[in-house]
């Protein structure tokens, strides 16, 4: 049984050679909207800290950002002040206590952010990699898509979860992401996350024809990650401005988050990143 985040203290992965690398840092991507992206990734981080671990969730959908918003969350500060050379990246971090994690909040509607320039973002993913030395685990929340500020931010080392779900349109975007990545960056550790699955079986079916497709026109076989169950809870969550893992604990996709977590911990753990 996971004990509640206040009655565990946070203890360190046993290869910290992995922070300094950057492999600590779980790249969560989509090719397009409304798959879940962004709930998953907070209960991801949420679910690497009821392990115990020292996790930040990083908002980086530049310009749309919406973490705060989900979890109800007024943060005193954000990227906005970071890119505008008000704060530093590590100063700008937010606590979120009832999960136990660190959250650096994005600026909702900001154009300023989406329109960031190259040497911009390759700075601020710089500022990433010395933050993710201090934690255990960075989950990095991209924009859907693979526009410029996706591209800038997807992080060469650790690994990245591409969100697909049962419908053609999320297949065909997954796909894209992945070979704009693996063309990006060789070798790129992308796994797949079927989320929002209505059965094991389908989100099998949907699991496979993206590594089909991946397999026989790019010669790259991401391996599953993990499946994620639609469940009801989620729009509840969301409506009630929490996390899963306060208002629904133990429901499935609560379960299946924690699951995919715990995987992460695990191969972390090894001195390695997810998969690597």
């Amino acid at each position: 049984m996971t004990l509640p985040e206040s009655s565990r203290p946070a203890r360190p992965l046993h290869h910290p050679a992995s922070r300094t690398a950057g492999r600590n840092i779980v790249t969560i991507a989509s090719g397009k909207g409304g798959v879940g992206k962004t709930v998953l990734a907070i209960s991801l981080t949420h679910a690497i800290a009821r392990e115990g671990r020292r996790s930040l969730l990083f908002d980086g959908d530049l310009g749309l950002a919406n973490v705060d918003v989900q979890l109800g969350l007024v943060p005193e500060h954000d990227l906005g002040a970071v890119v505008a050379g008000r704060l530093r990246l590590a100063d700008a971090v937010t606590r979120f206590p009832e999960g136990g994690f660190d959250i650096l909040a994005g600026r909702s509607g900001s154009g300023s952010l989406a329109a960031l320039g190259r040497a911009e973002l390759q700075a601020l993913r710089e500022d990433l990699f010395a933050l993710a030395a201090g934690y255990d685990a960075i989950v990095l929340d991209l924009g859907a898509g693979i526009d410029q500020p996706v591209r800038a931010l997807t992080v060469p080392s650790g690994p990245k979860l591409v969100i697909a779900t049962e419908e053609p349109t999320s297949l065909t975007d997954a796909y894209a992401f992945i070979k704009v990545t693996a063309a990006q960056i060789p070798g790129a550790d992308i796994r797949i996350v079927v989320n929002m699955a209505t059965s094991k079986a389908e989100a099998q079916r949907t699991y496979e024809k993206l590594r089909r497709a991946c397999e026989n026109f790019l010669k790259l076989s991401p391996p599953l990650a993990g499946i994620v169950h639609r469940d009801d809870k989620v729009r509840d969550a969301i409506r009630h401005q929490t996390a899963i893992f306060i208002r629904h604990p133990n429901s499935r996709v609560a379960s299946d988050i924690e699951a995919l977590a715990q995987s992460l911990c695990r191969e972390l753990e090894s001195g390695g990143s997810p998969g690597g």
